[in-house]
Parts: C-alpha cells; structure tokens; sequence
C-alpha cells in the first residue's frame, strides 16, 4: 500500500509517499510544491497550484490513502489562517481524488518518528533517513511530510490488528449486532 503524507504550508507544501507492505517500509517519492513565484497577495492562485500539485502527486504515485498534519494554533492568528487555507486546500485535493485520510499533529509524528515529541527538524530529517535507508537527508518539508506516512502506516498497522482482535471477540462472544444493541 501506498501512502502518501502531506506537511502542508501556504509557500512550501511538503509530500511524500511511502510503500508500506509485510511490516516493511520502502520510499517512493518526496518533495515539495512551493507557491513564492506567486504574489504573497494572491491567496486563491496559491491555493490553486497546492490544489493542482496535490492532485498531481497523486494521479503519478497512486496512493491509497493519505496523512496530513493538523494545523496547530500559532501565536499570529493570521499565521494560523493562511495555513489553514493551504490544508484546505490540500484536503480537497484529497477529497477531490477519493484518498481515506488521516490526521496527526506534529507532535504525534514526532514521537512516532524520532521518539519524543519535542524533536527538532533535523533528527526528524535523520531519522526519516534511517528508517527508508535514504542515502542522504530529505529536506525539512519532505522530512515532515515523509514522518506523517511513516506515522500512519505504523498507526494503521496497529489499528487493523486491534480491529481485527475486537472482532475476534465481539464474534465468539455474540456481541456483533447491527446499532447501538442493548
């Protein structure tokens, strides 16, 4: 399965997609689409190219599902809404292809990737290194956005074997009913 994790931002949107079979994880493709040949003022041709570079991305790499990093509340409320609008613009990119997608914030990558959640940018970027064996560091966007794949599919892992383990039980046990049950 292909899973492709989205680092969104208004000027640099970081991609990148992962294969993540048999408990293996192999990198396919990162980068990043960047909007700052755009005037700063032109919101909607910005949005227009993270849309575009989404949807792009998408169709080359064929991922079967999606993971983006939840926008956090910055101390510059005007900060916080630019961003907000390159995320949307990223999720209905996603919607607009029919990618499942998860959410995670950047501390849970973090701890996921590098083992705290305080990790600065640069042991993400080694540690997303090491993990997909790259030969040299993926650059900061990427690096994030590469974490979030790496973070979802660990996380997906785990939920289907807890998925599975609730079903098991909920079977032999006769609690397996349509609606709420009583």
């Amino acid at each position: 399965m292909n899973i492709l994790g989205i680092d969104p931002g208004l000027q640099t949107t970081g991609f990148g997609v992962v294969h993540w079979a048999h408990g293996k994880l192999d990198y396919v493709a990162s980068g990043t689409i960047t909007t700052t040949h755009l005037p700063r003022s032109d919101l909607t041709a910005r949005v227009g190219v993270l849309f575009e570079g989404i949807c792009e991305v998408t169709k080359r790499y064929q991922p079967q599902t999606a993971a983006i990093e939840i926008v956090f509340v910055n101390v510059n409320p005007q900060s916080t809404l630019l961003l907000g609008q390159a995320r949307g613009a990223c999720l209905a990119a996603l919607s607009h292809m029919s990618l499942p997608v998860a959410e995670y914030t950047a501390l849970q990558m973090k701890k996921a990737v590098a083992g705290h959640g305080k990790a600065a940018k640069a042991q993400v970027q080694e540690m997303v290194k090491r993990l997909l064996l790259l030969p040299s560091l993926p650059g900061a966007d990427a690096a994030d956005a590469l974490g979030l794949a790496i973070t979802h599919a660990h996380a997906s892992r785990g939920m289907a074997l807890m998925a599975l383990a609730g079903m098991g039980r909920a079977k032999a046990s006769g609690m397996l009913r349509g609606g709420r049950g009583g």
